[in-house]
């Protein structure tokens, strides 16, 4: 049984205007929790505000500025910006660890990955392994950490190259099957549970999705959800790949650990521990997501 002082205490969602972060954020306010909502854009928060949650900007490298957002909170969604470099996730890492001791939280659902429990060799995945590590040695903390699968939403990614060059290229192998989760069923998951703190000690639950899709299968159902059944996935070298990323913004530290989570993944090294299991299994599936999210995206970007 859930505490009635950590039922109505102060809930700090991180990354609140995000996939995950928003749906969090909506579900609690809507069950009248009192919410903080934390990130980096004062305008992207301006919407909690109207329904009644409180704003704090804050760098997620920033320990005393995150240490004064979750002052006083019981509870804390967090997880962290997208991979820049090593040494920016280990910035972020100690920073949110640091402002969690500092500030006596009881609970927190950390949003990690997949193939967290391998050190090293995964790319961005490996600083969720250390991130894991850091909330796991704060003593009074329990901390559930949200092992998600692969997002759904990467695929959107590829919508150019549909139109630019008819088909679906990454450096992922076409048939080598992974676990793909739509995002509202990770901020859906991790909402419940905070809203029921459910956990104690070090927890780890795997979010599996529907179910395991190669490339190849993916691609077929992205294709036949916008009408090119005959849409294919082919796989591309690891470095052009590389070189793709930096053009889209990406440092060359951060392309070349994308670049190393790729191969993890395609060398079998990035897996997930569970077995499947109706506990780590999500219910939308890609043909959902491709009618739902995919599909109207790609139509939108029909004149770009």
């Amino acid at each position: 049984m859930t505490s009635p002082a950590i039922s109505n205490g102060i809930y700090v969602i991180l990354g609140a205007s995000g996939n995950t972060g928003s749906i969090i954020a909506d579900y609690l306010l809507s069950k009248g929790k009192t919410v903080r909502v934390v990130g980096r854009n004062a305008e992207r928060l301006k919407r909690f505000l109207d329904k009644g949650a409180e704003a704090y900007i804050a760098d997620w490298g920033d320990a005393p500025a995150l240490t004064k957002a979750f002052n006083g909170a019981h509870a804390a969604y967090i997880m962290f910006s997208p991979a820049r470099t090593r040494e920016n996730q280990k910035q972020e890492s100690t920073a949110i660890a640091q402002a969690v001791k500092e500030s006596g939280i009881c609970y927190a659902v950390h949003l990690s990955s997949y193939g967290a429990q391998v050190p090293e060799g995964t790319g961005p995945v490996a600083g969720l392994h250390s991130s894991e590590q850091k909330l796991n040695a704060i003593g009074d903390l329990n901390v559930l950490h949200l092992r998600a699968a692969y997002f759904m939403e990467n695929n959107l990614h590829a919508i150019g190259m549909i139109r630019g060059m008819g088909l679906i290229g990454n450096a992922l192998l076409p048939d080598v099957k992974l676990p793909m989760i739509a995002t509202p069923d990770v901020g859906d998951f991790a909402a419940q549970r905070l809203l029921r703190l459910d956990f104690s000690g070090k927890r780890v639950r795997e979010l599996l999705g529907e179910r395991d899709l190669s490339m190849a299968e993916a691609t077929a159902v992205i294709g036949r959800g916008i009408g090119q059944p005959d849409l294919e996935h082919k796989q591309l070298p690891y470095e052009p790949v590389e070189q793709a990323l930096t053009q889209l913004g990406i440092t060359p530290k951060g392309a070349a650990m994308y670049i190393e989570m790729y191969k993890a993944i395609n060398t079998g090294v990035l897996i997930p521990l569970e077995p499947r299991s109706p506990e780590n299994t999500t219910p939308t599936s890609l043909e959902t997501f491709v009618q739902d999210v995919f599909a109207p995206e790609y139509q939108r970007n029909k004149g770009h």
